[in-house]
């Protein structure tokens, strides 16, 4: 995860990330749009995880619970770096890089 995190001082994601992982980077970049770009069209779990999150940071809850569902997690309530920081940590431990 010390790389994943080290990697946000570049100017765009390594190039090996998942699209959920590299949707989280763009993410913690402030960049929402291309983060949501990389994640809508994705029909995994993980990517549905992640757009249920991106839904969330946008204040957007009835999307973000149709994506949790869809990912097949419930909805988070805690704040939004700690999700950030469970969804990147269980995708990197899940072998997702």
């Amino acid at each position: 995860m010390a790389a994943y995190i080290a990697s946000l001082d570049g100017a765009a994601p390594p190039p090996d990330l998942s699209a959920p992982l590299a949707a989280l980077w763009w993410a913690a970049k402030g960049d929402w749009d291309e983060a949501h770009k990389i994640v809508q069209d994705e029909d995994d779990a993980n990517s549905a995880w992640v757009h249920a999150y991106l839904h969330r940071v946008e204040g957007d809850l009835g999307n973000a619970g149709y994506w949790y569902r869809r990912a097949g997690k419930p909805v988070a309530k805690d704040p939004l770096q700690d999700e950030w920081e469970r969804i990147v940590s269980a995708l990197i431990e899940g072998g997702k890089a």
